[in-house]
């Protein structure tokens, strides 16, 4: 069995390296890890290969300890007879959440060995038993194609992020994780949240071989949000959703991009993204709903206004009147 986990890399080699230092604690022999660097100006790369380097870990992993490709020797599946426990790519420039793991999976793919693909981001560390607890989950499942861990907040560890995954309302065009703001450890029943989960979260998502395969790759339009609901969208029912509870990942929670849930402190990659493809992802699956989404995105352009966004809220009006590229 072999699991590829893959992180994507923008201008964050220290959340990388802390996120690397604990998965190659993981109690799960057979994985490989590919670190995807989209486009950084901060010599992330090198820093991460320098790390490797002095890693007595991942030397007694392999003969070499990493390998390091531009993204198009990568995705043709590098060179054959290299097998180090981690790949860095350059993909040359900042491809997006989906675009990022999509090299990742590509290189993966060419290589002919990929079971399973753990999708983690790179502000995240992960307990030791957090892979293995996620491929078991998937393996007696029978029939799921995705799996979502236990997001904890990493600066306070019994405080929940998602249970899994979230839900999603169509006419509002917004998703609210399950068991957000609860404590952890809690007693909760694992068939009821995969039941109410419209999606894993892919802050950890673990797909199988069988999904990608019948599904294909994450969409690459949407640059950031809404990859994996559509992802699961695209499945038409075919695969099952699950939740690994016992798969602790601590996340910091938007360090890359500014995600919070207080407008006051969200970034302005976060509100176009957002409002973007809210309208994207509804018209591509719901458009029934697009009304509704209007409106309340009109609420959050006024909610802008208020707290003196004055930009904040012109980006957003032109987003709703489809003139965002100007």
């Amino acid at each position: 069995m072999s699991v590829y986990v893959v992180l994507v890399n923008y201008n964050g080699w220290r959340d990388t390296v802390e996120c690397l230092e604990s998965v190659f604690r993981s109690d799960l022999p057979g994985f490989r890890v590919v670190v995807c660097d989209n486009g950084s100006r901060d010599g992330s790369l090198d820093r991460i290969e320098s790390w490797a380097r002095e890693n007595a870990r991942l030397s007694a992993m392999g003969k070499t300890p990493f390998a390091r490709y531009r993204r198009s020797e990568a995705e043709s599946g590098g060179i054959h007879e290299e097998s180090a426990p981690l790949v860095l790519i350059d993909c040359g420039d900042n491809l997006g959440f989906a675009g990022g793991n999509n090299v990742a999976l590509r290189y993966a793919l060419s290589r002919g060995d990929l079971d399973y693909a753990w999708l983690l981001n790179n502000d995240t560390v992960v307990a030791p038993d957090a892979m293995r607890r996620m491929v078991h989950r998937l393996e007696e499942s029978g029939g799921s194609g995705l799996c979502g861990s236990t997001l904890l907040h990493y600066e306070a560890s019994d405080r929940v992020q998602a249970l899994g995954g979230g839900w999603y309302c169509k006419w509002l065009g917004l998703a609210w994780h399950l068991g957000r703001l609860g404590r952890w450890p809690a007693r909760v029943e694992r068939g009821r949240v995969e039941h109410r989960m419209s999606y894993p979260v892919g802050a950890s998502l673990m797909a199988s071989r069988d999904f990608i395969d019948a599904v294909g790759l994450m969409c690459e339009e949407y640059f950031l949000f809404f990859e994996e609901l559509d992802w699961v969208l695209r499945a038409k029912g075919a695969f099952a959703l699950c939740w690994a509870p016992e798969s602790l990942v601590y996340h910091k929670v938007g360090a890359s991009i500014g995600t919070s849930s207080n407008p006051a402190r969200k970034s302005a990659v976060c509100d176009y993204w957002n409002a973007r493809n809210r309208i994207f992802f509804t018209r591509r699956f719901f458009p029934e709903a697009l009304p509704t989404v209007y409106l309340l995105l009109f609420g959050t352009l006024v909610t802008r206004l208020l707290l003196g966004r004055w930009s904040r809220a012109a980006m957003i009006a032109r987003v709703l009147t489809g003139r965002e590229g100007e």
